[in-house]
């Protein structure tokens, strides 16, 4: 108890650069996964050629190997950003991947008749896949998307070893400090707990709220 007690602000410091990683992280990989999934249905080749080639990429690339293609790639063309930036931009765009085709699966499991009916009333593929299918589509990805964003939160944890400030990099100084790795672990875990269970909280809320009947 005592390695909590006596570095709590670390262990803050570090809980809280997880949460700011996995709220920025997930805002982006949401962004490029419903815009990635909207290129994959799109009527236009070259987009879901763009949504293909984007899912396959980056759901068959390490992450380790994403974070060092990102922190130490882009600003060899000139791109210098914080570390926290680069890692939000890794742990987004690998997430986006599964986002996307978690989002493809529910646009899948909106019948076809649906976007034909809409297309005979005249609306624009972007009126009917967000006025029409998306809607009805959200209503079966809230839990996939939610395994995902959990599975984000527990990734943050490599941007530690980018110099990242996060919960899992506090270990080195607490070990240098000589506490005991078993209980530096332990309350490192259970920051972890704290995060991956707010997520699951939260989207049990919206499951509940807007998710399919059962």
């Amino acid at each position: 108890m005592n390695v909590l007690l006596d570095n709590l602000s670390l262990y803050g410091e570090g809980l809280l650069g997880t949460v700011e990683l996995t709220v920025y992280a997930s805002l982006l990989a949401l962004f490029l996964g419903f815009l990635t999934a909207a290129c994959r249905v799109a009527p236009v080749r070259s987009l879901r050629a763009f949504g293909t080639v984007w899912v396959t990429v980056l759901r068959n690339t390490p992450l380790t190997l994403l974070f060092f293609a990102v922190l130490l790639g882009l600003p060899r063309f000139g791109l210098v950003l914080p570390f926290q930036m680069f890692a939000v931009l890794a742990l987004g765009c690998y997430t986006s991947a599964f986002i996307c085709e978690a989002v493809r699966s529910g646009i899948n499991t909106v019948p076809v008749g649906q976007g034909e009916a809409a297309r005979s009333l005249g609306m624009t593929f972007p009126q009917t896949l967000g006025d029409v299918v998306l809607p009805q589509a959200f209503r079966t990805v809230i839990p996939p998307i939610g395994s995902t964003l959990i599975a984000l939160a527990k990734n943050s944890a490599i941007a530690g070893s980018f110099s990242v400030v996060e919960l899992l990099g506090t270990y080195r100084t607490l070990s240098e400090l000589g506490y005991s790795i078993i209980w530096t672990f332990i309350w490192i875990a259970v920051g972890y707990l704290i995060v991956t269970l707010s997520i699951s909280a939260l989207f049990h809320v919206l499951e509940k709220r807007w998710g399919v009947a059962r």
